[in-house]
């Protein structure tokens, strides 16, 4: 009979530790949780008229999303106007600059762990922020701990219009 007694007694110790282990993640998930995942959030996400994410279709922006093509009315969207510009288009997880006058694109999704909107683009170098890695215009890892390069996309200019084919 003692070792039955016992044994509900671990059983009830158990349970409440158990019971204040949940209690105790609730209490700061309650606390912390709404303001840590507002805190993560981007207002850019939220601004339909922020050129690095536009939603499929036309865009006032100058940036058309159809399919696997993207169009940029360059004379709309000054951003790459000038030699080191470039946009980070989310929705189409592209990444573009204007390398010297050429126009370059590719994959925004990193080839390291999958992050797609942390990029920073400085010295014909892009680098996802997530864990540092580092490319080239063209896509080459520079700089890991990615170990595979970026996948390319066409570009077309025609007047003002840059056609990407993904």
């Amino acid at each position: 009979m003692g070792k039955h007694i016992e044994s509900i007694g671990g059983s009830l110790t158990d349970s409440r530790r158990k019971f204040i282990e949940k209690a105790g993640l609730a209490t700061i998930m309650s606390t912390f949780g709404v303001a840590f995942f507002t805190s993560c959030s981007s207002t850019e996400d939220a601004d339909p008229n922020n050129p690095n994410n536009p939603p499929s279709g036309d865009q006032p922006n100058g940036i058309t999303i159809s399919g696997t093509t993207v169009r940029i009315d360059l004379s709309v969207q000054t951003r790459l106007a000038a030699s080191g510009g470039w946009l980070l288009i989310q929705n189409a997880r592209t990444l573009v600059a204007n390398v010297n006058g050429s126009y370059v694109a590719m994959t925004s999704v990193c080839t390291h762990s999958g992050c797609f909107d942390s990029w920073t683009f400085a010295n014909n170098r892009f680098t996802c922020t997530c864990h540092g890695s580092v490319f080239d215009p063209s896509g080459r890892v520079l700089q890991g701990p990615a170990a595979s390069p970026l996948q390319q996309y066409t570009t077309q200019l025609s007047g003002t219009t840059l056609t990407i084919t993904r």
